[in-house]
């Protein structure tokens, strides 16, 4: 892979290549890349969506948006470092073409800002939910009606596939979705492949897949332009990753090894003491000691560590990417970033604690378990109307239903495949409130 082709700014349906050189400086294509996520109905409605726990009642808990906000912010720093060290290796990046360190940082900020906008209602309990209804649920039914790749995406529903169905999906009167640069695409796409095969490999882009069959031709088209590798041929699409990939994912894995051990404090799950410990372990080698014990009050303490904790994470992924920006280039590099840190044995610690203490709380499971009767209890309601709909059975209250769905979602003269799987994303579209809220509604709790 090369650089000058993967920072590629063609968005679908230019007939002409976009040079980086035209670019309005006062407005870079990167950059509107970030405005249209931002702007996005899809991305506000990450404002009630779980990151840690589920319908919290306090302020100062991550949604699903203050998260994807601050790993963008992230993203941004890892990109722009990573940047003014690639332009210092391949010069000809800035001389010949005109990229900046800034076009690196832009990208990796966008696509970390969009890294969980397909994501469903009720955190992960939500993806698996969708896919435990078809799996086990009534929706094991409609099995022998799918091909094996349809039926593998909505029992393995996957957030990253629903991400890039939002971001590149066309609509009616809509080419390309939001219209995002390629360059920004690619980055997005943590595992460019299909469902099927499942992990077909240990390497980190096999774990889950990227989009899903409608979606399939798309993809390969923004794959091809970026001349991202195949990894495998014949019946199975697979692509290496885009090497601005490794830094988004670091800017999520530095996010939430850190932010969730914060919630956890805050919400007293984790003792202040204990957590602090482990942070000071973390930031060793740049802490301030005099500062550091000057600081009265908590906030301020958890304040100061997470602040070098990130900046420490951020230097090494960094300093990781460029030592093996070759390998990568030639898609081996087959782990995430931070499996390389030499604080490894630190971030392990921490997320072992958060996993422990705050992901499996008693507050936290019950509401998961909530979520899986409320997502389950949707997803029946409305694919028994819309496919007795489709195959013209629908009884006046089956009409209703379909009725209450957003217009998008109320066509019924496609695939039976699309059906189902339409029905997936708009559930996942949903908050955690709006779920409940349709959940009681269509079980006559609320008018």
């Amino acid at each position: 892979m090369n650089w000058e082709q993967l920072l590629s700014l063609r968005r679908k349906g230019d007939t002409n290549k976009r040079l980086r050189k035209e670019q309005d400086e006062t407005r870079l294509g990167f950059e509107v890349d970030y405005d249209r996520i931002i702007f996005s109905s899809a991305f506000r409605s990450l404002q009630d969506k779980t990151q840690v726990i589920p319908l919290s009642k306090t302020d100062f808990v991550h949604t699903r948006l203050t998260h994807s906000l601050e790993v963008s912010v992230v993203g941004r720093s890892l990109g722009r470092l990573a940047g003014k060290k690639i332009l210092e290796k391949h010069p000809y990046l800035k001389e010949t073409h005109g990229y900046k360190f800034n076009d690196f940082g832009a990208i990796v900020a966008a696509a970390a800002l969009a890294h969980d906008i397909g994501n469903p209602p009720f955190g992960h309990s939500g993806e698996k939910s969708i896919g435990e209804y078809f799996r086990t649920g009534r929706g094991l039914n409609y099995k022998e009606l799918l091909s094996k790749k349809q039926y593998q995406d909505i029992i393995d529903f996957e957030g990253n596939a629903n991400g890039f169905k939002l971001l590149a999906q066309d609509r009616a009167g809509v080419l390309g979705g939001l219209r995002l640069s390629y360059a920004t695409l690619g980055a997005f796409m943590k595992y460019p492949k299909e469902s099927l095969p499942k992990k077909p490999t240990k390497h980190i882009s096999d774990k889950k897949f990227g989009f899903f069959q409608t979606e399939k031709q798309t993809f390969e088209g923004i794959a091809n332009d970026l001349g991202l590798l195949q990894t495998r041929k014949g019946t199975s699409v697979s692509y290496a990753r885009h090497p601005l990939t490794f830094l988004v994912e670091a800017a999520d894995d530095i996010c939430y090894t850190i932010i969730d051990f914060e919630d956890g404090i805050n919400l007293g799950l984790i003792s202040e003491d204990f957590a602090l410990e482990y942070l000071i372990k973390l930031v060793k080698d740049s802490i301030n000691t005099k500062k550091y014990h000057s600081l009265a009050y908590k906030e301020d303490r958890l304040s100061y560590l997470r602040a070098l904790a990130i900046n420490t994470l951020i230097q090494d992924a960094v300093s990781i990417f460029m030592e093996f920006e070759e390998q990568i280039l030639q898609g081996d590099f087959d782990v995430s970033l931070l499996d390389k840190s030499k604080y490894d044995a630190q971030i392990k610690d921490i997320i072992g604690i958060s996993i422990e203490k705050v992901y499996r709380a008693q507050e936290v499971v019950e509401k998961e378990i909530a979520g899986y009767k409320i997502i389950s209890n949707i997803l029946d309601v409305y694919i028994d109307a819309l496919v007795q709909k489709k195959n013209d059975n629908a009884s006046n209250y089956h009409k209703l239903i379909v009725q209450t769905l957003p217009e998008a979602y109320q066509n019924t003269n496609i695939s039976l495949y699309e059906i189902l799987l339409n029905t997936c994303c708009y559930v996942a579209s949903l908050s955690d409130s709006s779920a409940v809220h349709i959940h009681n509604k269509i079980q006559g709790r609320e008018l």
